[in-house]
């Protein structure tokens, strides 16, 4: 029982000492503070790949986020720290990849699959209504 006690009590002190451990940032303006917010939830940690920079707990995550902080009090654009990102770790790092022809089956071939799909669909009845027709 004490032993159970225990491991709770070490739990419990380690997730208030993960509090602390968050990196506190002081921002110029509110302003500031959103697009901080906007850019590492659109940022995907290089390492995680499936979490952005807000989420993810990686040191690589934890150090972009005082870059970005920094780039953000330096008088950066977004589209300039994106820009930094991208040359830095690739296109890989955008949740909504850049429309290029690089990505274009990315972003249109569901659709043109559907197309062919639905191009196929209709050949087939139209055929089989032919068939039909023909055997009656």
């Amino acid at each position: 029982m004490i032993l159970i006690r225990d491991v709770f009590l070490s739990i419990a002190v380690l997730l208030s000492l993960s509090v602390f451990a968050q990196e506190q940032m002081t921002f110029s303006s509110e302003l500031n503070k959103t697009r901080y917010q906007s850019l590492v939830e659109e940022l995907r940690c290089p390492k995680c790949q499936n979490q952005n920079l807000a989420d993810s707990g990686s040191g690589i995550a934890v150090d972009l986020r005082e870059l970005v902080h920094q780039m953000i009090e330096q008088g950066k654009t977004d589209q300039e720290i994106v820009d930094y990102m991208v040359a830095r770790y690739g296109s890989f790092v955008l949740y909504r990849p850049q429309h290029s022809t690089a990505t274009f089956l990315l972003w249109y071939g569901p659709f043109i699959l559907l197309g062919i799909g639905l191009l196929a669909f209709v050949v087939v009845v139209m055929a089989n209504r032919k068939r039909r027709g023909r055997d009656l």
